[in-house]
């Protein structure tokens, strides 16, 4: 017999258990929701209300009432975008842009950064306002840049304006990429909605991997390294050697890239098996030879909307070389303050803006000469490019992870000053599955694309049975693999 209080405890929110992707109770609802979904496939009104309701469920399940937050914000936006456009008068248009602007801004600002600056008043002025008990709303970050991107498109004539309500909730409460992205721009995902439905063997198999591999990425891989190993180190890195410390950096470098980049997996793949493609957001990052092209491989849907809503209105390269590295500077700043209120993230944006000067300097340079480099030295080039990229990115992930400037510069003390080189042994006989488990995942990330294509392709012509068959082993292997508690993702928090 079903106990009614007990299904309602778990259909309700709880703050201390939202929902994830990697969750007993998701594939429950993801199940459901398939089949729903099946249900009103041939009917665009049908897919589109089954998906906004079940979006916002989701959402519901994994911060409560500021589901409304994501209802409040298309209203808005709705309205405005549709006010610019039918607009002939340019100031308006301004206007109403700046007002939507102001808007969005101001709402991520309230949640995301009241307390930032309340501290740093209190610290300049000796004063004692209290912190807000504020709740930061999961994706609030994520679904505000959608809103500014479709509303500023408007502006510039770039799309028209949506006629439906529902679609355009539609839109922004997309649940496969709601809380962690990727920032899904309204120009790619809206001409999908109209699209009749239809799975091909090729969406099935590139949905699978995707969603197996993402699962892959974040439980065995993440999930394992951070609980079984650097967790230890960045709680206390004076505790532990440089050496220890060290690896812990090279483990947190996979983490959050495995992290991050295994729900982004999950959110294309579920996408993909409902007739939706969104852009990537990774592409093996940790093969770049430079900055920049790590940036082009990173949080590709961040890195491109800064690029096209940020660095090119501030001027981009149009203004000279001076002005242009500024702008560089300046967009990678405002993209670490994106990431949360904190000095740590402002320190790692100013890092990764200054580097992207600086490698701009040097790509003009090499332009200007005309330097050509080819055969054996241009293949040790690259080498070293990947190991000086990859590590100025470690570097950059201590702060970025550190609770503090004092626990990121006790651990960089830890690498320089006491590192112990002697003690190796005994430090892979105490976490021997966990440097394994490394290594794999190192391995995983630098195949070639080729084996993607092929894996994909393989499970392209597995027969529908045989398909599910595969996935049920793989969530059983899983199961027998993964922790008690699910790991909250890194990036829930942005």
């Amino acid at each position: 017999m079903i106990d009614i209080n007990k299904l309602l405890y778990e259909l309700s929110y709880h703050e201390s258990d939202p929902v994830l992707f990697n969750s007993g109770f998701f594939f429950y609802y993801f199940a459901l929701f398939l089949m729903c979904y099946l249900l009103v496939s041939k009917s665009k009104t049908g897919r589109v209300w089954v998906y906004t309701l079940f979006s916002l469920y989701f959402f519901y399940k994994a911060c409560g009432y500021y589901v409304g937050l994501v209802i409040l914000s298309a209203i808005v936006d709705f309205n405005l975008s549709r006010w610019i456009h039918e607009s002939p008068d340019k100031t308006k248009k301004k206007s109403l842009l700046i007002l939507s602007i102001f808007l969005n801004i101001g709402l991520l600002f309230y949640f995301k950064y009241t307390n930032f600056f309340i501290g740093i008043i209190n610290d300049l002025s000796a004063g004692h306002i209290f912190a807000l008990k504020i709740m930061l709303p999961i994706g609030i970050s994520f679904y505000t840049f959608e809103n500014l991107s479709y509303t500023i498109d408007v502006y510039r004539d770039e799309i028209k304006p949506v006629d439906n309500f529902m679609d355009y909730l539609f839109f922004l409460s997309f649940f496969p990429k709601l809380m962690m992205g990727p920032i899904v721009r309204a120009a790619d995902f809206i001409p999908q909605i109209s699209a009749p439905y239809r799975l091909s063997s090729e969406d099935i198999g590139k949905g699978m991997y995707l969603i197996m591999g993402g699962l892959f990425k974040k439980i065995v891989i993440s999930d394992f390294i951070y609980q079984n190993f650097v967790q230890y180190i960045f709680d206390d890195p004076s505790k532990h050697t440089g050496l220890e410390c060290l690896i812990g950096v090279y483990g947190y470098a996979l983490v959050i890239y495995c992290d991050f980049s295994g729900y982004s997996d999950m959110a294309l793949g579920i996408a993909r098996w409902t007739g939706f493609k969104i852009p990537p957001n990774f592409d093996s990052p940790y093969q770049s030879s430079s900055i920049t092209e790590f940036w082009r491989r990173w949080h590709i849907s961040l890195s491109s909307w800064l690029r096209d809503y940020l660095y090119i209105p501030l001027g981009g390269n149009r203004k000279g070389k001076v002005r242009q590295y500024i702008n560089l500077a300046l967009t990678m700043l405002i993209g670490g303050f994106w990431h949360g209120a904190s000095w740590n993230f402002i320190f790692w944006g100013a890092m990764h803006g200054g580097a992207l000067a600086l490698d701009k300097v040097r790509i003009d340079w090499l332009k200007q000469s005309k330097v050509v480099i080819t055969g054996w030295k241009a293949t040790v080039l690259k080498v070293l490019g990947v190991l000086i990229t990859f590590h100025f990115v470690c570097f950059c992930w201590v702060f970025f992870k550190a609770s503090t400037f004092h626990d990121a510069w006790s651990l960089i003390h830890q690498v320089v000053y006491d590192f112990q080189p002697e003690i190796a042994m005994e430090l892979y006989n105490g976490y021997t599955a966990v440097f394994w488990v490394m290594v794999l995942g190192f391995i995983l990330h630098f195949l070639p694309s080729k084996f993607e294509f092929s894996m994909e392709k393989i499970l392209g012509r597995v027969p529908v049975a045989g398909s599910v068959a595969i996935m049920v082993a793989f969530i059983w292997l899983l199961i027998q693999v993964k922790s008690t508690q699910p790991m909250i993702p890194i990036y829930f928090q942005f």
